[in-house]
Order: structure tokens, then C-alpha cells, then sequence
């Protein structure tokens, strides 16, 4: 049976499915993938079923994942954080309304190809001058560039100022996908089943990259650049071809966004609290893994959406989510549930002693008094002083 049916692998005695050259997955993994897959092909079909959940929110989700899937190539691999990717998404977002709303470029294609070449050109000019430096100055460098575009977009009637642009195109008002015109129920389903096709295909080249001598290269950088150079790595070009691949991801689902929403204004794509969201999705989600920040993105879309329809007070709420699971799964969603993670681990304690609860309501009952001791100790240093 070794090696007979196609994909089969045999690898140190366990069974593994060879996905593509260099990627195979053992039993449980093929399992959990194909689960995840059926799950976001499903979508379509629950969002109808369940009237709470509303396709076009998860759609943006999981365009926003693929966003931190790009920035999470940079933050994991070369400890750098960017501030401002939003200027990414907006670059392909506003190129897709540009080219729909001025020049009537209806191809779905062409309009995403398009957004992405921009995209690429964008990094290239903004990477080349914001890597001269690291650190914070790097991640400021980077929030000034975002800006500078947002103030740029805004306020010149050109990009449609702070109303944005309209993406509806030709007679069918909205692109055609190869060349088909289709009505808006047909239109929805099929760009968010392309969107899905697109994230697959663009996680399989993130993998290829991270597992490549490229990505080990970056590896080292992230752990010391000084060390990384003088072992021969060209630093500076090797991250700044990272930072423009992160981009790509970016334009990328920018040119979604569009599609999806078929209106483009600078607030929610080009504002830099849209790259503190981008970030803090592969934060969440966990930006140690490769599905992490895509399941961080459609997580923190919904409890967005969701703490709308709460109260009033909706970012608050999310706040009090993210602080949770923040200081609950450190790790991010993906990265707990791993194996060696702490709801994993959780799990396995509380299997063997089922008494353990009790032990992790007396240290989370600690946690709470040692933080709160020390928000007290830090606000007598601001008003006093240190004495």
C-alpha cells in the first residue's frame, strides 16, 4: 500500500497526505483542513439558513484575513511591525473603484490584477525608504506613509474626496466575472466562492515561501539581523522583498473589499486604525501560524458586526472580547488550539484531574489582583511621581 494511492505517503511510520511538493500533512491535519474548507464553501448556504449571519460580514472577514496573512509574513518572520498596510488595501481598493468608476473597467481580472501591480509598485517606493530603519522608527515611518496617503485620497475630489467612489461599472452595474454579467443574488455567491479559491491558493504560496531557504533566511533576520549579515544574508533586499509580498497580499484583498462592497470611501480602508485592525487580526488569531490571522480576521469582522447590533457602546464591547482572549489565549485563537497550546493543554490537565478548575480560578483570581495592584502602583507614579 506504500506510495500507491496518489497523495499517500508513508513518513516515519505514520501516514501522512502529500498535499503539494515539500507539504504533507498527517491524518488529523487533512481532516481539519478539509473541514475548514467545506466550512467557508458552506458559508453561502448558512449565512441563507441563519438570517442573524449575513454573508456579505463574513466575506469581509475573510478578505480582511488575507490582509493580516500578508502583514503576518513580515511581523512573524522579521520582527517587524507595520502601522500602516492599511495604505496597501486602500491601494487596491481605490485602484478597483478608480479604474470602475473613471475608466469603466468592468473585468473582474483585470481589475484585480490591476490593483495588485499597484499595490507591488507602492511597497516598493514605501519599503525601499521606511527599511533604512528598524524598530519603532520603522513602524512610525510606515504610519506617516499611511497618512500621507489618507490625507492625499481624501481630500481631493479625484478619488471622490471623504464620499469615496462608486465600484458598479458598466451596464450590469457591478464587474463581470469572465466575462459574464450576472445578477446581484449570482454575483455575491460567486465572488465570495473566487475569494475563497484566491485565499487557498495565496495560503499554499505563503507555505511554499515560509518553508523555502527565503523564508529561513528571514527566520534568521528576525532573530538577529547583525548575526543574519554577517553570515551572508542580503538583509535590507531580503526583507524588503518580504514587505512587498506582504503588500501584494494586501492590494490583493483590497481589490476584494472593492468587489464585495462595490464602494470605496477612505475611512474604512485607508484610516490607520484599518492597519491597527489588519494587525491585531493576526494577533488574534495567531500570528505564530499560517491560518492564524485568516481565522483572526473573520473572528474580529463578526464581533464587530455583531457588537452593532448589541449596543451602542460596540467597540467597547469588542475591547472587552479581545482583552479576554488576549490575556486568556496569548498564543491567538489558532496558536492555543495547537498542540502544546494552552486550550490543548487545558484540556489534558482537566481530563486527567477534573479538580484542576479549582486551581484556575485561584490563579486567575490572582492575575486580576497582582494587574490591578500594579495599575494602581503605575497611576501613583503618574499623578506622584517616583518617590
Amino acid at each position: 500500500m506504500r506510495n500507491r494511492l496518489p497523495g499517500l505517503v508513508s513518513r516515519d511510520g505514520e501516514r501522512k497526505v502529500r498535499v503539494m511538493r515539500g507539504l504533507e500533512l498527517t491524518l488529523r491535519q487533512t481532516a481539519l483542513a478539509l473541514v475548514g474548507l467545506l466550512f467557508l464553501f458552506a458559508l453561502p448556504d448558512i449565512a441563507r439558513l441563519l438570517p442573524a449571519i449575513q454573508l456579505s460580514v463574513l466575506h469581509q472577514g475573510v478578505v480582511f484575513g488575507l490582509a493580516a496573512v500578508g502583514l503576518n509574513l513580515l511581523v512573524r518572520h522579521t520582527q517587524l511591525v507595520s502601522f500602516g498596510h492599511a495604505a496597501f488595501f486602500g491601494t487596491g481598493a481605490y485602484t478597483t473603484a478608480l479604474l470602475a468608476a473613471k475608466y469603466n473597467v468592468t473585468e473582474f481580472a483585470l481589475l484585480l490584477i490591476a490593483s495588485m501591480l499597484l499595490a507591488t509598485l507602492m511597497a516598493m517606493a514605501i519599503g525601499y525608504l521606511s527599511l533604512r530603519h528598524t524598530g519603532l522608527y520603522f513602524s512610525l515611518l510606515t504610519l506617516a506613509f499611511g497618512q500621507l496617503l489618507y490625507a492625499l485620497v481624501q481630500g481631493q475630489t479625484f478619488f471622490g474626496s471623504s464620499d469615496g467612489l462608486p465600484v458598479r461599472p458598466g451596464p450590469n452595474m457591478r464587474p463581470d466575472i469572465f466575462g459574464l454579467a450576472l445578477p446581484p443574488d449570482a454575483y455575491e455567491v460567486l465572488v465570495y466562492y473566487l475569494t475563497v479559491a484566491i485565499v487557498v491558493v495565496s495560503l499554499l504560496v505563503m507555505w511554499r515561501l515560509i518553508n523555502s531557504p527565503f523564508g529561513a533566511a528571514l527566520d534568521a533576520i528576525g532573530q538577529d539581523r547583525t548575526r543574519a549579515q554577517f553570515i551572508g544574508i542580503p538583509v535590507r533586499r531580503y526583507v524588503w522583498l518580504a514587505f512587498v509580498v506582504s503588500a501584494v497580499y494586501g492590494g490583493m484583498a483590497g481589490a476584494l473589499y472593492a468587489m464585495v462592497q462595490q464602494h470605496v470611501r477612505p475611512g474604512p480602508v485607508l484610516y490607520f486604525l484599518r492597519s491597527g485592525d489588519i494587525l491585531f487580526m493576526a494577533i488574534l488569531g495567531g500570528y505564530q501560524t499560517l491560518f492564524g490571522p485568516l481565522v483572526g480576521g473573520i473572528v474580529l469582522v463578526l464581533l464587530q458586526d455583531m457588537g452593532r447590533d448589541l449596543t451602542n457602546y460596540f467597540d467597547a464591547l469588542t475591547g472587552l472580547v479581545l482583552l479576554a482572549l488576549v490575556f486568556g489565549f496569548p498564543q491567538g485563537i489558532v496558536g492555543s488550539l495547537k498542540k502544546g497550546g494552552r486550550v490543548r493543554s487545558a484540556a489534558s490537565s482537566f481530563k486527567n484531574n477534573p479538580a484542576v478548575v479549582g486551581a484556575w480560578v485561584s490563579s486567575f483570581a490572582e492575575s486580576l489582583v497582582t494587574a490591578a495592584t500594579q495599575s494602581v502602583q503605575n497611576v501613583k507614579v503618574l499623578v506622584f511621581g517616583v518617590k
